[in-house]
This record gives structure tokens, C-alpha cells and sequence, in this order.
């Protein structure tokens, strides 16, 4: 809900273990805080023993980058995998530690996916993913705001989203978000206006949509999607 994701833009920022650098990460480690609960204190569902909040679902994040005229013949094999998370502290801890998009390389992929789901389109192939696509120099702020509201659970459409990619190219950047169930168009709508709300998107924004089957069959996360506005 979207009380929850503003909750999490909101926590303190613990800095916590997170993968070594790979290319994306490259902050060093800082410490992390200690905390202790009173006995007596009853602890909400979503508060860990030592204080910390717990996510609806731990999350994965993976990241790739390829170099020009390279062609990556095993995708899956290809990513990198960062660091997992299951509370808005390691969250933060972790991203904190991280590159902004806008510094990194192009053709370079950010994957964060619930844990439990694979990357690729043919781990749910009758999934499918929504698409926006952004001038140069917009990626940070946008996936900033993209990865608050799928940790946060603001979609409001039970375990729908199964993860969000952010690519970044040479002449532009492209956000993915990615659901489990391309032919259910009402909550697909629903994602699609919700994701416009949370990212603030100008009205004439056009959005797209692209069912994994048809990336499959044809090899391209991008070309030959469905226009929307």
C-alpha cells in the first residue's frame, strides 16, 4: 500500500552485508546498528525482534552489462546477482552502496525480482511486462521511485509484480515492470495507471506492454510491443 512504501522512503538507513563489487556496487561497508526491544513490548507482525521492518516478500537484485557487438549467449548465466533483501534496513543498506543508474555504462541491465523468481521470460512465460521508456539523464530519479513502490507493495494487486528491470542503452533508458499474468487486462490497467501515479508520468506519456510468449517467440524484450497512453 502506498502508506507502507512511504514508510520505507522514511526509515532510517541501516547499512548492512550486500555482494562485493562487481561493477554496480562500489561503496564499502559501513556498520550497522544494534537494537534491543523490551521484553514487554508487544512487536507488530512486520518488526523483527531487533527493530527492524520487515518487507511483504524478501527481493532479489541482479545486475548484467554486456559490451558493444557482444552477444550474450546465456542470459541467466550472464547476471550478476548483488544482493538480497527481506527488511527496509538491508534495503537500504544495499542500495545506498550502489552506482546510480545514470553512471553506469550502456547496455547495462538492473534486475530486482522477488526472491523465488528467476529473470528470464520463460520462468513465467504467461507473464508480461510493462514498458516506459526515458530520455537520458531521467533513469536514476525514475527507478529510485519504481524500486520504492514495488518493495513497498503500492500496486495494490496481491502478488501481481514479480520484479522491474531498468535498461539503459545509448539513447535511452527503459523501465520494465513485470507481472505474472499478461491476459488479464483489468489488473494489467490497474498496473498501468498505478505506475503512472507513482511515477508521476506526464499524461502524454505513452506506455507499452509486451507479453513474455511474444519475446520469446520473436527474441526481443522491446520491439513489436502494444502502444498504450
Amino acid at each position: 500500500m502506498l502508506c507502507y512504501a512511504i514508510s520505507i522512503q522514511r526509515a532510517r538507513k541501516h547499512q548492512m552485508t550486500a555482494a562485493a563489487s562487481n561493477g554496480y556496487s562500489n561503496r564499502t561497508q559501513a556498520p550497522t546498528d544494534e537494537h534491543t526491544t523490551p521484553k514487554s513490548t508487544t512487536i507488530p507482525k512486520n518488526i523483527t525482534p531487533d527493530g527492524r521492518h520487515l518487507l511483504k516478500t524478501p527481493f532479489v537484485l541482479w545486475f548484467m552489462h554486456r559490451e558493444p557487438g557482444r552477444r550474450v549467449e546465456n542470459y541467466e548465466s550472464a547476471m550478476i546477482k548483488v544482493g538480497a533483501f527481506a527488511t527496509v534496513e538491508e534495503f537500504w543498506g544495499l542500495y545506498s552502496r550502489l552506482k546510480r543508474p545514470n553512471d553506469l555504462p550502456s547496455i547495462s541491465d538492473i534486475l530486482l525480482f522477488r526472491r523465488g523468481t528467476r529473470p528470464v521470460w520463460e520462468d513465467n512465460p504467461k507473464g508480461g511486462k510493462w514498458i516506459v521508456r526515458l530520455k537520458k539523464g531521467l533513469a536514476s530519479r525514475y527507478w529510485e521511485q519504481l524500486v520504492l513502490a514495488v518493495i513497498g507493495d503500492s500496486f495494490d494487486v496481491g502478488g501481481e509484480i514479480s520484479g522491474a528491470v531498468l535498461s539503459i542503452r545509448h539513447s535511452e533508458d527503459i523501465l520494465s515492470l513485470w507481472n505474472l499474468s499478461a491476459n488479464e487486462g483489468r489488473v494489467n490497467l490497474r498496473i498501468r495507471d498505478t505506475m503512472k501515479k507513482m511515477l508521476d508520468l506526464p499524461p502524454n506519456c505513452t506506455m507499452e506492454y509486451k507479453a513474455h510468449l511474444n519475446s520469446i517467440g520473436d527474441g526481443s524484450s522491446f520491439k513489436n510491443t502494444e502502444m498504450y497512453r
